[in-house]
């Protein structure tokens, strides 16, 4: 302020002091004019300086000025060092987070607002056969070709990562996994798991071999023990309980080849060839009766069908996870509570729904509910007869249908387990019986 008042107190000084000469010469108007004039030319010739300073050496000291250029000089110098200093600050960061990302052994890729390939490290060259000399610049789905990627870049749905064989080797798996950020931009990595991958076939395999070779000889064990329990009533009580027991273990031991062979299925088999418009309310219904034959009156099981559309999918997976759920509603909640079987519309789609209002899950346990063997409750577990398989089929079931697992629950709040399949699962009552009559 005190700069601007100086400078008005100049050009007053000039107004007044060429009005005075030129009111010597009979001519006041022009004096006033010559002295504004000095004035301009100094403000034009203090311009001039400034643009030759930007235009041709900004980094260099600002010109030599007085009063309210020289403050103006001193400003943009001290705001154009800043602003240096700032972008050196910012060239290091990103100088070192390259260096970072070359030193990764994942792929690192980034792509811009419309998914064009910007910047990449040299592990996605070796992964995906990227080349900095032509490739950038390009989209992602140009390079990657897979349907299944394209599929996943379009569906803008990253949660669960993709696994695809390398574009460059086929006997390379790779695991990729798409991040948004700053303006819809993306960062893709992948990242090498063919290790991984090699060694969950064997785990497969074994499973599913020793699964088998165990059916057999459960199977001639339960008849033998079936035959002697005809004789039950004839053996000391002691041998009787002991017969009893080992039909028990046995029945328990078919039922766990029998999940653990349907495991080792859906995660082998990803056809899908068998997947048909299904009657939702006979399979409720259908799933109904055997949880309320299990749970022999102490829960009472309803179902209620809020959505009339139809599911496409496989009814025999579709009635072994929902019975999976509700069975597991009837094991695990105390004599007297209520289970409800619902179909109902859901923002993305439709879902199944498996509710009750028993002793509940505490959160804790509610990420580690669909693991292979976990339980929240072994002795519980154990007691009821349950494989600790149920959950996992029900995950493995829902992914052959595109569909995922929501689980609600607190302690003394009851459960709600919800199957969410999307909206291009389901069609209307009418169109599946056209799709059914031309299958």
């Amino acid at each position: 302020m005190r700069l601007w008042s100086h400078e008005l107190w100049r050009l007053g000084l000039l107004a007044v002091a060429g009005t005075l000469i030129g009111w010597l010469f009979s001519a006041p108007g022009l004096g006033l004019a010559l002295g504004l004039a000095l004035r301009l030319v100094y403000h034009l010739k203090q311009l001039h300086a400034l643009r030759r300073w930007l235009t041709r050496n900004p980094h260099s000291e600002p010109p030599a000025a007085t009063g309210l250029w020289g403050e103006l000089f001193d400003r943009l110098y001290r705001y154009q060092k800043g602003q240096r200093q700032t972008q050196q600050r910012l060239q290091t960061t990103l100088k070192r987070i390259q260096e970072s990302s070359e030193a990764m052994r994942d792929s690192v890729v980034m792509l811009d607002q419309h998914g064009d390939l910007e910047w990449w490290n040299s592990a996605a060259e070796r992964m995906l056969g990227l080349k900095a000399a032509h490739d950038r610049g390009q989209h992602i789905t140009n390079l990657i070709r897979d349907p299944r990627f394209v599929t996943y870049f379009n569906a803008r749905d990253y949660r669960e990562p993709l696994t695809l064989s390398s574009p460059v080797n086929e006997r390379m798996v790779l695991q990729f996994q798409i991040t948004l950020y700053g303006d819809d931009e993306r960062l893709v990595m992948a990242r090498d798991i063919t290790r991984l991958h090699r060694l969950e076939e064997m785990r497969r395999d074994f499973v599913a071999n020793v699964s088998h070779e165990l059916r057999t000889p459960l199977t001639v064990l339960a008849g033998y023990l079936e035959t002697y329990a005809t004789y039950a009533a004839q053996l000391p009580p002691r041998l009787a309980q002991g017969l009893t027991r080992m039909q028990e273990q046995s029945n328990r031991m078919q039922n766990l080849v029998n999940d653990l062979l349907l495991l080792s299925r859906l995660e082998i088999d990803r056809s899908g060839e068998d997947h048909l418009p299904l009657a939702m309310d006979a399979l409720l219904e259908e799933v109904r009766r055997d949880a309320q034959a299990l749970a022999a009156g102490r829960q009472q099981v309803r179902v209620e069908l809020e959505e009339t559309r139809r599911l496409v999918g496989s009814d025999t997976e579709i009635h072994s996870a929902l019975s999976n759920l509700a069975f597991n509603a009837v094991r695990y909640t105390p004599e007297g509570s209520e289970v409800v079987l619902r179909w109902k519309a859901h923002p993305k789609g439709a879902c199944l729904e498996v509710q009750d209002d028993g002793e509940g899950i505490d959160p804790v346990h509610i990420p580690r509910l669909t693991e292979r063997f976990y339980r929240v409750d072994k002795g519980r577990s154990s007691e009821t007869g349950g494989t600790g398989l149920g959950l996992a089929i029900v995950k493995h079931v829902l992914l052959r249908h595109d569909a995922y697992l929501e689980i609600e629950s607190r302690p003394s709040q009851g459960a709600l387990f919800r199957c969410v399949f999307p909206a291009e699962r389901l069609v209307a009552a009418e169109a599946a019986a056209n799709h059914i009559s031309d299958a």
